[in-house]
C-alpha cells in the first residue's frame, strides 16, 4: 500500500470535513452531533504530484463504557497502526480539552510523525489561539486550518508530504470490480464483511443503524482482486427521521450506483419483505449484477425440503428479478460466505460477457424460426439479424421489419432464450428492436 495519512482526534473537531476536503468529494457524513463517524473510512488524495490514502476516523473518547465509543477506539488504533503520518486534529473554537490531553498520550506512544492541525481557525484571532495546543507537549509546529473553506490546508499538506516514503506506490483501484453489500438494517452486512476479512473492519452491534458511511475494503480471493463496500441499512423513507440516517441511506444508494454487483442480504427469519424488493428493484433499474444472500440460515428449523421450498417462495416473490441467484448462508457460522463472493464474481464476469455475432445468429435465429413473433394487424414480423451492443450491461439488438410491433411478452421470450443458451445468471439483460 502507498503512503497513508490518518486523521484522528476527539469527537466533533472536523475530521470528516478535512477528509472530504482532501479527497475533494463529500464522501464522509458530516454533522454537528458527535460520534457520527464510527468506522475507518478511506479515500484517495493528491498534493504536488504525490498520491496518498487518507483515513477518516471516529472521535476518540478515553475511558467511556459506551458500546460505540469503545469500538471506535479500536478503529482509531487500527488507523494509527496503518498510517505513515498522523494528523492530530484539535479545535480552536473550544480550545484545549481534557480529551485532547488524553489522546495526546495515545499518539505520543506511536513512533510516527504526528502533526497537530488546529481546525476552525477561520479568523486571525482564532489562529493565534492555536498556540495553546503547544501545551500538549508534542514535537513539531502547529498548523492552524479551516477545513470548511480549505484555508491553511496547503501549508499543512506541504508538511505532510515531507514525511512520505518516496519508494511507496499508491494502490490503483481503477477498473477493479466493485461489490456492494446492501440490505435492511440488522441483517448482518457488517458481520459478513468482517467474517470475510477476518478482522473487525466495521463496527458490529445489535443496534440498527450502527453502520453509517459506506465503507470500502480491497480484497483478494480466488485469484481475483476487487472492492467490497459495506453500507448502512436502507429503511423505508417514511421511517427515516434523523438527518444522519438520511445521509447514511444516500451513501448506501450511491454505493449501489457505483458498484458492479450488489449482494442483497436478507434475514432468513423474515424472508423477502417489501423493502428488500425496493432495494432489488433499484439495483435492477441501475443494471447492476444481483446476488440474493439469505443470512441467518442457522436459525431456521430444517426439514427435508426446507431450502428447496424457501428458494421457490423467494423466486415467486422476486418475479421478474428471479434471474438473481439465491444462496443460503450463516455469517455467524461462516457457512457459504466465500461461496457468496465466488458467486458475485461470477455475476461480475457475466455482466461483462460478450457473445459473438455469428454464435448469436446461429442459435437465436433457429429459436425465432420455431417460435416467430406474433403477427400484428396482418403484418408478419421477421427478425433477420442479432448483435450484442457495446454497452456496460448485456444489451442485444434484434433487427426486423416492424420493430415497434414486437410485444413485451415476446421480448421476455427472447431474453429467456438468451439466458437459456448463454447463461448471464444474476444480470439484467435488455433486448432492443431496430429497423432492418
Amino acid at each position: 500500500m502507498g503512503n497513508i495519512v490518518a486523521i484522528v482526534g476527539r469527537p466533533n473537531v472536523g475530521k470528516s470535513t478535512l477528509f472530504n476536503r482532501l479527497i475533494e468529494r463529500k464522501q464522509a457524513i458530516m454533522d454537528n452531533e458527535s460520534g457520527v463517524t464510527r468506522d475507518r473510512h478511506y479515500g484517495f488524495a493528491q498534493w504536488r504530484d504525490q498520491f496518498f490514502t487518507v483515513i477518516d476516523t471516529g472521535g476518540y473518547v478515553e475511558g467511556s463504557e459506551d458500546i460505540f465509543e469503545g469500538a471506535i477506539r479500536s478503529q482509531v488504533k487500527e488507523a494509527l497502526e496503518e498510517a505513515n503520518v498522523v494528523l492530530f486534529m484539535v479545535d480552536c473554537h473550544t480550545g484545549m480539552h481534557g480529551l485532547d490531553a488524553d489522546f495526546a498520550n495515545v499518539v505520543r506512544e506511536i513512533k510516527k510523525p504526528v502533526i497537530i492541525c488546529a481546525n476552525k481557525a477561520d479568523t486571525t484571532e482564532k489562529a493565534y489561539m492555536s498556540h495553546e495546543f503547544y501545551a500538549l507537549g508534542l514535537p513539531g509546529e502547529i498548523y492552524p486550518i479551516a477545513a470548511a473553506d480549505g484555508s491553511g490546508t496547503g501549508e499543512l499538506l506541504d508538511e505532510v508530504i515531507k514525511h512520505f516514503e518516496e519508494e511507496k506506490e499508491e494502490e490503483n483501484t481503477e477498473g477493479l470490480p466493485r461489490i456492494a453489500i446492501l440490505g435492511r438494517p440488522n441483517v448482518g452486512k457488517s458481520s459478513f464483511l468482517n467474517a470475510l476479512l477476518g478482522k473487525e473492519r466495521t463496527i458490529v452491534t445489535n443496534i440498527a443503524g450502527t453502520t453509517r458511511d459506506a465503507v470500502d475494503s480491497r480484497y483478494q480471493l480466488f485469484g481475483k482482486d476487487f472492492i467490497l463496500t459495506d453500507t448502512a441499512g436502507i429503511r423505508k423513507k417514511a421511517k427515516v427521521h434523523e438527518d444522519i440516517e438520511f445521509y447514511s441511506v444516500l451513501r448506501a444508494i450511491q454505493a449501489l450506483q457505483d458498484s458492479d454487483v450488489c449482494i442483497i442480504v436478507i434475514d432468513a427469519q423474515n424472508g423477502v419483505e417489501s423493502q428488500d424488493m425496493n432495494i432489488i428493484s433499484l439495483a435492477h433499474k441501475y443494471k447492476k449484477g444481483l446476488v440474493i444472500m439469505v443470512n441467518k440460515w442457522d436459525l431456521i428449523e430444517k426439514e427435508t425440503n426446507t431450502a428447496r421450498d424457501f428458494q421457490k417462495e423467494i423466486e415467486n416473490k422476486l418475479g421478474v428479478f428471479s434471474y438473481a441467484p439465491v444462496i443460503f448462508t450463516s455469517v455467524l457460522n461462516k457457512q457459504r460466505i466465500f461461496q457468496t463472493i465466488e458467486l458475485a464474481l461470477k455475476v461480475s464476469e457475466n455482466k461483462n460477457k460478450k457473445i459473438s455475432t455469428s454464435k448469436l445468429n446461429d442459435i437465436m435465429l433457429k429459436e425465432i424460426e420455431h417460435n416467430p413473433p406474433p403477427a400484428v394487424r396482418g403484418k408478419y414480423i421477421k427478425i433477420k439479424y442479432i448483435t450484442q451492443l457495446p454497452t456496460p450491461s448485456p444489451t442485444f439488438a434484434f433487427f426486423c421489419n416492424y420493430p415497434k410491433d414486437i410485444r413485451e411478452s415476446y421480448e421476455r421470450f427472447l431474453v429467456n432464450k438468451l439466458r437459456e443458451h448463454f447463461g448471464f445468471e444474476g444480470v439484467n439483460i435488455k433486448a432492443v428492436f431496430r429497423k432492418k
